[in-house]
């Protein structure tokens, strides 16, 4: 057995952290959870079973997070999400890039990642993509033309006159309350969505791990974060690129987690293939190019991903993450609407309710 305290607290946090992302993982590859499906279910389908867990998972992820903070006395305002002198902006237009990013290359960073571990050859092309113009956004030759937009003081004194504070819970808790129930109609059926209450606790240990444990580190410092990818990722290639010199971190140890809970749950869970992409009468190579870029882009501007923005910094009530997720969504749908309409939105399989299969499946042996 393991013990822990022959370890330095940071060799911990990235244990921990590569445990947590192989729960992410595992149970992303299950259930196929993804926020740029959901859009495409609803779309192509009518069927609204993953955006329920979407939705469940960021109401749990807001009330574990809530208690776990509380109850510990971690500071949520240190977080990236709830920095002053935000630039609203930038935010949005980040968000509205990495949207129509994920619907382009069918899948985000999260989705990715768990479609890489499955085999499909594709998503290593958009990881990378992602993984590189992150860093170029962050660091590289992009940056140099971002930051006149992010420092631009017009804009960010326009953004001063809103508050990036955290909102109060109820005011976020009972609309998305209300939408679950319009995408349910149902108890059952609400309970049924496990795979959101898991992903939503995954995000509160997240923050458990690095604001209450990592919080004694005096080796390294650790910064307060939670479970996302943009960034992570090309801190990922980075690490790999550069092994000796870049240091291992929560959010490397998160990546790589997460690639391998779903590569070891695809092992057991082998009736989802990507293989029917390729079929598409389009450049697939060249979609998951274009989408990987603006996704790393995006995903910098707008300080996260579906993932980074629509659970972990939703789940400190922020502003900002709130605007940032409403950006990726209204953009994600609006692109996967054209996209549809250009019969280039691929759907290689069908996710129901439960009780609507078994009703289906009467129907079909009375006919």
């Amino acid at each position: 057995m393991f013990d822990l305290e022959n370890y330095e607290i940071f060799q911990v946090v990235n244990l921990l952290a590569f445990i947590l992302g192989l729960l992410f993982g595992a149970i992303a590859q299950k259930n196929q959870f993804c926020f740029s499906g959901s859009i495409k279910d609803y779309i192509l389908t009518d069927s609204t079973k993953r955006a329920a867990s979407v939705v469940m998972a960021i109401i749990v992820a807001i009330i574990s997070t809530y208690l776990v903070a509380n109850f510990n006395e971690i500071d949520l305002s240190e977080t990236n999400y709830l920095k002053e002198n935000v630039n609203y902006f930038t935010i949005i237009l980040g968000g509205t890039l990495f949207g129509i990013g994920m619907m382009i290359a069918d899948g985000c960073s999260s989705r990715h990642l768990v479609k890489f571990a499955q085999g499909d050859p594709y998503s290593l092309v958009t990881l990378l993509f992602i993984a590189i113009f992150a860093y170029a956004t962050t660091k590289g030759f992009v940056h140099e033309f971002i930051v006149l937009l992010t420092q631009n003081e017009t804009l960010l004194s326009i953004s001063s006159n809103i508050a990036n504070s955290q909102l109060n819970i109820f005011v976020v808790i009972v609309p998305l309350l209300v939408f679950l129930w319009l995408l349910t109609k149902s108890f059952k059926r609400i309970l049924s969505l496990k795979d959101g209450i898991l992903m939503g606790i995954i995000v509160s240990v997240g923050w458990y791990i690095t604001g209450v444990i990592g919080v004694d580190s005096m080796e390294r410092q650790i910064n307060l974060a939670s479970v996302t990818f943009v960034y992570p990722t090309a801190q990922t290639l980075e690490f790999f690129s550069y092994f000796q010199v870049t240091e291992l971190s929560f959010g490397i140890s998160i990546v790589l987690g997460v690639v391998s809970g779903a590569f070891i749950m695809s092992k057991f869970n082998r009736k989802y293939s990507f293989g029917c992409t390729s079929n598409l009468q389009h450049s697939k190579v060249k979609y998951n190019m274009i989408g990987g870029a603006l996704m790393g882009v995006g995903g910098v501007l707008a300080i996260g991903c579906t993932v980074g923005q629509g659970l972990t910094g939703v789940s400190t009530l922020a502003v900002a993450s709130v605007l940032a997720i409403s950006s990726i969504m209204i953009s994600g749908f609006i692109t996967a609407k054209y996209l549809g309409r250009q019969d280039k939105l691929p759907m290689c399989f069908i996710f129901e309710w439960d009780d609507k299969k078994e009703e289906e499946a009467k129907r079909n042996f009375q006919i």
